[in-house]
């Protein structure tokens, strides 16, 4: 584990709208959690974070970005991206019938601790941020 583990670090990575960025991004998160020693995490770090920046890149048309944080055993994951209009509420996971639509936030909420989105307003740009997060116990 590297030195000072409990100490807080946060990363942005900034995407563009391409579904590319999707394992970009995941592949990223992989790379950050193995560095900081939360390997317990990965893979569900990855599911989310895929759901969450997938959702940004296909239902938005401006740039991205995954936000990754780690701070009193709590890992947030939260995805940015220029659209203002709340997202979709998620349905139960036994109610989808479509295996690609309109799973991504109900895995989410059932697979993350908390969950949540807010909006976005700096400098006249506007935009969400929806996140999620992972206890590390």
């Amino acid at each position: 584990m590297p030195e000072n583990g409990n100490a807080p670090w946060e990363y942005t990575l900034y995407i563009p709208n391409d579904v590319r960025a999707v394992t970009v991004s995941r592949r990223t998160l992989r790379l950050i959690l193995t560095l900081h020693g939360l390997i317990r995490l990965v893979d569900m770090a990855e599911l989310l974070a895929t759901e969450l920046v997938s959702n940004a890149v296909r239902h938005t048309k401006g740039p991205a970005a995954l936000r990754v944080r780690w701070s009193a055993g709590v890992l947030r994951i939260g995805a940015w991206d220029a659209d203002p209009e709340p997202p979709e509420p998620p349905a139960p996971l036994d109610r989808l019938t479509d295996a690609e639509d309109g799973r991504g936030l109900a895995l989410v909420r059932a697979c993350a601790d908390l969950w949540g989105w807010q909006p976005l307003s700096r400098g006249g740009n506007r935009g969400k941020y929806v996140w999620c997060e992972l206890a590390a116990a």
